[in-house]
Formats: structure tokens, C-alpha cells, sequence
């Protein structure tokens, strides 16, 4: 071999290396950021929509104030669920625990005057529930869905005796509705909309949707929306920056390893799960006593599995699941206040987002030399395409269309990120502690 070929052949390898160390410290970024960076390219995504389609509500103030409304119970329930799935149990029961949260809530509330009183009862309500359920999957070994599902049977009917027995008699009150609740002081800066309100009307790109967001996130606000909304960092916080948090989830991925180093598994699963409950009574409350005023039967309409879905979304992560409540909580306020203009623009958008996916896959297939993500991509451009021309040659979207947008989304959501989940390794097993 010349010389020359031997000084020429560490070359390529060394820029492959290279290239290889880059790709990493770029991966290790976007994995650091990717919630923010989701965040500011949908919030683009978006003001560029409203642009071209001229549906200002899709960033409007309202529309947000709306969104969080829908969002925050979904959130709480999605929460409840990452504590206990966290810690290896599966919690089918949400639903059945927000139900406990909005009677027990509006019960205490109601009897007190008092809504924070509402607020710990419900809180205290769901707390029950979720110790039932650990009860009876930790101490009993009962399967996890079944407990769940027996809760979710559980709380309707039992509620609906009690709501029979307490508010039947009530003035305001009947079988399935208790009187009306006192309300929660609501918090802000109305300064800020005085402020903004130029640069709203403005209809700038970016400019007036930022001005529009920042409107809704701080005039009248439940003071309810804003504890649930700093949970999102103390969860995160307390489960992935503190030795009870890195406990916690040691059980829910390998529990006879935690149990060898002395973590008390048995423990950690029954707080997990009555913080869970807790979590998914408050998400009861807010539906009681902030997005309406008085409790009414079946007032959680599936929120707890919703939650659930959410958390997946979020691969069991708390900036993930905040992102999977925001887009249900967005869809249902279109929904409500956009009606089927602001939802035939959001075709727009799904096309948009599918052509990222396109060329997505097609850099995956010529870095790594492989064909199936071209599949991917002639899929992603069917349907973008097939969106797109919907969207260009209509001008709504049937009734029917709007009211399941919601559930559509998620769908497509849980769709796309179903490729990259990792839930806890050891989540759902029915754990026994070795004797001896």
C-alpha cells in the first residue's frame, strides 16, 4: 500500500466520528429542549395559519382562556396517572376518581360556603379512591384494570345514591345535580390586555398571536388553573430531582432491584397512588366548581381516560403530557368558540405538520440508508395532500367533524408518537416481596 493511501484512509473515518459526535451533542439538545422547541414552532405553525386562513381565533385571548379550561382537568387527570404509572401501577380508575372529586367537592363546598373547602374534600375524595385502588392491586394483587374499571363502576353509582340521599331535597338540587357553588376568586394582570391590546388589533404575524396568548394566560384566571398549572414543575421537580422521586420510579422499573437496596416498595406504591387520587380529585373540583358551578352527573364525560391518553403522548413525562392536555384542550375550544371555519384551518396546519413529517423521513432514509421511512413519507404526502385539497376546495367542515376534532386529534397524536414511547419497565406487574 502507498503511502499516500495510508495517510488517506484514517481520514473518512475520522470525519465519520465527527459527524457522529455532532449528531450526538445535537441529540442531547433537542432531548434537553424539545418541549420548548415544540412549544415555539406549533405557536409558529399557528400564527401562520391564521395568517393565510384569517381565523383569528385561532390565537385569540379567549380561545386560550377556553383551552385552558378544557385542558387543566385532562392535565390533573394525566398527572394523577404519571404518579402512579410511574410507580408500576396502572391506573384505570382516574375517572372513577374524579368522580369522587366533583361530588365530595361540591358536597363540602356547598354544606361550608367555603370553595377550598370544596378543594380538600375533592382532593380528599380522589385520595380515597386512590388508596382503594392500591389496596387492592399492592396489598391483594388484584389485576390493575380490573380494580380500575371496578372503581370506575363504583363511584357512579355510589354517587349517584348519595346525590339522591343530599341533594335531592336541596333548593336548586335534584338526583343528579347538586345547588349551585360558591365560586373561587380569579387572579391576573389586567394591565397586560390594556397594554397588548394595539398590538392585538395589529394582526402582525407572530406579533398579534403572541400578544393574543400572553392576554389569555393572564386575565381572569382561576386561582385553581394556577395551582394546576405550577404542579406541572413541582411533579417534575419532585419525581426526577429528589431521592423520594428517584425512589418512586425505581419502583415502577425494576422492584425487586429497589427492594434489594431497601426502598420500601410497598410504601412508595401506596403514596404514589393516593397522590394519583388526589391529583385526579382536584381534576374533579376544577369541572365541579371553576369550569361550572354546580355538580351535575356524568360531569367528567371520559376526562379520566383522556388523561390517560395524554400521558402516553407525553411518554410519562410531564412536559409531554402538558403539550398532549394543551392540543385536546385547543381542539375542544375551537370547537366551542372558532366553530367550523376555525376547524377547517386547522386541515391547513395537519398538512403542513405532515409535510415536516415527509421530509423528516425521507433525511432519516438517506442519512441511514434504509427504505422504510420512505413508506412513511409517501403515506405522510398522501394524506397532506389529501388534507390540503380538502382545504382548498371547501370552506367548512361538517358538524360531525367539528365535534369529534378533539378526539381526532388525539388519535392522530398517539398515532405519530407511538414510535418513541418507553413506559416504565416494570409498570402493570403484580409485585410480590420475596421472604425471607
Amino acid at each position: 500500500m502507498s503511502r499516500d493511501a495510508t495517510a488517506e484512509g484514517p481520514a473518512p473515518t475520522g470525519a465519520r466520528a465527527a459527524w457522529k459526535a455532532r449528531a450526538a451533542r445535537l441529540g442531547a439538545a433537542w432531548r434537553r429542549w424539545r418541549v420548548l422547541s415544540l412549544v415555539l414552532a406549533a405557536f409558529v405553525a399557528l400564527s401562520a395559519v391564521r395568517e393565510i386562513s384569517g381565523q383569528d381565533a385561532l390565537t385569540a385571548s379567549g380561545t386560550v382562556q377556553t383551552m385552558l379550561a378544557f385542558a387543566v382537568p385532562i392535565g390533573l387527570a394525566g398527572l394523577g396517572g404519571l404518579w402512579a404509572e410511574r410507580a408500576g401501577i396502572i391506573n384505570i380508575g382516574l375517572e372513577g376518581m374524579m368522580v369522587f372529586g366533583t361530588w365530595f367537592g361540591a358536597y363540602a363546598a356547598w354544606t361550608t360556603g367555603d370553595p377550598w373547602a370544596g378543594l380538600a374534600a375533592g382532593i380528599l375524595g380522589g385520595t380515597a379512591g386512590g388508596l382503594v385502588h392500591a389496596v387492592a392491586t399492592v396489598t391483594f394483587g388484584v389485576d390493575h384494570i380490573v380494580s380500575g374499571v371496578a372503581i370506575n363502576i363504583l363511584s357512579v353509582g355510589a354517587m349517584r345514591y348519595l346525590s339522591v340521599l343530599y341533594f335531592m331535597e336541596a333548593p336548586g338540587g335534584g338526583a343528579g345535580q347538586s345547588p349551585q357553588l360558591p365560586d373561587f376568586d380569579r387572579v391576573g394582570l389586567p394591565f397586560v390586555a390594556d397594554l397588548l391590546q394595539p398590538v392585538r388589533e395589529s394582526g402582525r404575524f407572530l406579533a398579534a398571536d403572541a400578544a393574543g396568548i400572553v392576554t389569555g394566560l393572564t386575565t381572569g384566571m382561576s386561582v385553581v388553573t394556577l395551582i394546576a398549572l405550577l404542579l406541572l414543575p413541582a411533579t417534575y421537580a419532585i419525581l426526577w430531582r429528589t431521592r423520594f422521586g428517584l425512589r418512586l420510579r425505581s419502583c415502577g422499573e425494576n422492584p425487586d432491584a429497589a427492594e434489594s437496596l431497601g426502598v420500601n416498595v410497598y410504601g412508595y406504591k401506596y403514596a404514589a397512588l393516593a397522590v394519583s387520587g388526589g391529583l385526579a380529585g382536584m381534576g374533579g373540583v376544577f369541572l365541579a366548581m371553576v369550569a361550572s358551578s354546580v355538580y351535575q352527573e356524568g360531569q367528567t364525560g371520559g376526562r379520566g381516560y383522556i388523561g390517560l391518553a395524554a400521558m402516553i403522548f407525553g411518554n410519562w413525562r410531564p412536559g409531554g403530557l402538558a403539550m398532549g392536555a394543551g392540543l385536546f384542550g385547543f381542539t375542544d375550544a375551537l370547537q366551542i368558540r372558532g366553530q367550523g371555519p376555525a376547524v377547517h384551518a386547522l386541515l391547513l396546519l395537519l398538512a403542513g405538520v405532515l409535510l415536516v413529517v415527509v421530509l423528516g423521513a425521507v433525511a432519516t432514509a438517506v442519512w441511514r440508508r434504509r427504505l422504510r421511512p420512505l413508506r412513511t413519507a409517501a403515506v405522510a404526502l398522501a394524506l397532506g395532500a389529501g388534507l390540503g385539497a380538502w382545504y382548498r376546495f371547501t370552506e367548512t367542515v361538517p358538524s360531525e367533524v367539528v365535534i369529534a376534532s378533539p378526539y381526532i386529534a388525539t388519535l392522530l397524536v398517539l398515532a405519530l408518537a407511538s414510535q418513541r414511547l418507553r413506559p416504565p419497565a416494570g409498570i402493570g406487574r403484580q409485585w410480590r416481596r420475596r421472604s425471607g
